[in-house]
């Protein structure tokens, strides 16, 4: 008898155990949301004419994949100006770093020498064996003249005696040769006359001033380019190397790659369509972060951020998915529109952030989702 009241009590007090047990354990909690990505819109900074569309939608690309390319224009042939460009000023650059060429300092020292022994000539005046040979050219006209005077006067006479002996033509030239030495006669001593004056003073400081000149040149190329020059040769580099620069960037652009690895979610181009400068032309789905949105009660808000949690979707009934909670919000919200009942709505939620670990080969943004937090 004593053993059968012992045996109830002790019913008893496991029935009082669970009660108690089943009223102090929390149940997980399931809030409902879906799987989301990160939609990227690719665009061209530059815009232009489709050239050619090297996707289609749904299909799934890798980062750098070529997707689209827009017409290059006239943006090769400024590519080859700002190349030439850029050559012609590194090709000036490397002129003035390097200095004159040893050929053209000799060149140089050598009309110093010359324009200071024309200099000193003119300073110092004609020598006498100049002089006594420009009288003897004198002389020696004057001469020249006498005997082509007599000889015309000969040839003169016997063309007056109408013997025959002496034609008209032979008079007539015999008239020439006498005006041409005495034109020679002239140039001789003009020439005598200005060798017995001197040498002009204007000349003398022509000379001079010519000197100076071919001195200061030398003293250049002896002394190498300034540096200010080279500054600024380099500062022309570096000009029509941005411009060239700026020039391949907008030819990038013509090129839209994706950005990440993910899959193309809409185009709709073809070859031969007009794409504006900044406006997106396909969108691309970032597959290699997925994560549920959902929205959790103020009362169960007793979670963390690094947080695993267990995610299950309708399309996968017999799977269960790891995640992590990388977001909680700091600011209450009313349940989102689609909640059933209006005692749901008048709720506080907050919004919470659940990136998954794994699962990304089977999930697709737009599935539904819960997420089990424990």
């Amino acid at each position: 008898m004593i053993q059968r009241i012992a045996i109830g009590f002790v019913a008893i007090a496991l029935l009082l155990g669970l009660l108690v047990y089943s009223q102090m354990r929390v149940e997980p909690l399931k809030v409902s949301g879906y799987v989301e990505a990160d939609e990227i819109r690719l665009g061209s900074r530059v815009g232009g004419r489709v050239k050619a569309v090297h996707c289609q939608e749904g299909q799934a690309v890798t980062a750098g994949t070529l997707l689209l390319e827009l017409e290059e224009f006239d943006l090769l042939a400024r590519k080859a100006e700002a190349t030439a460009q850029v050559a012609a000023s590194e090709a000036e650059l490397a002129r003035l770093k390097n200095g004159f060429r040893e050929e053209e300092i000799a060149q140089a020292q050598a009309r110093v020498e010359l324009l200071a022994a024309k200099h000193k000539m003119l300073v110092d005046g004609p020598r006498a064996r100049e002089i006594n040979a420009a009288r003897a050219r004198r002389d020696l006209a004057v001469a020249q003249v006498e005997r082509a005077k007599l000889t015309y006067a000969r040839l003169q006479d016997l063309f007056a005696q109408e013997t025959g002996s002496v034609s008209r033509d032979e008079v007539d030239r015999s008239i020439e040769e006498v005006k041409v030495t005495e034109q020679t006669q002239r140039v001789r001593e003009e020439e005598l006359k200005l060798l017995e004056e001197g040498t002009r003073a204007e000349e003398i400081t022509a000379a001079a001033a010519e000197l100076k000149e071919a001195e200061q040149a030398l003293k250049l190329f002896n002394a190498g380019n300034r540096s200010e020059d080279i500054a600024q040769a380099e500062a022309a580099v570096a000009a029509v190397q941005a411009a060239l620069a700026a020039i391949e960037v907008q030819l990038n652009e013509l090129q839209i790659r994706a950005s990440v690895d993910g899959v193309v979610e809409a185009i709709e181009l073809q070859p031969g369509d007009m794409v504006g400068m900044g406006t997106p032309v396909l969108s691309l789905m970032d597959t290699r972060t997925l994560w549920v949105r959902a929205y959790v009660p103020e009362s169960r808000l007793n979670i963390a951020i690094d947080q695993e949690v267990r995610i299950t979707t309708d399309s996968f009934t017999s799977e269960s998915f790891r995640g992590k909670v990388t977001f909680i919000s700091r600011q209450a919200e009313f349940t989102p529109r689609n909640a059933q009942t209006p005692e749901e709505r008048s709720k506080q939620v907050f919004r919470i952030k659940v990136t998954l670990l794994d699962g990304l080969d089977k999930l697709r943004p737009g599935m539904a989702a819960d997420v089990w937090l424990e």
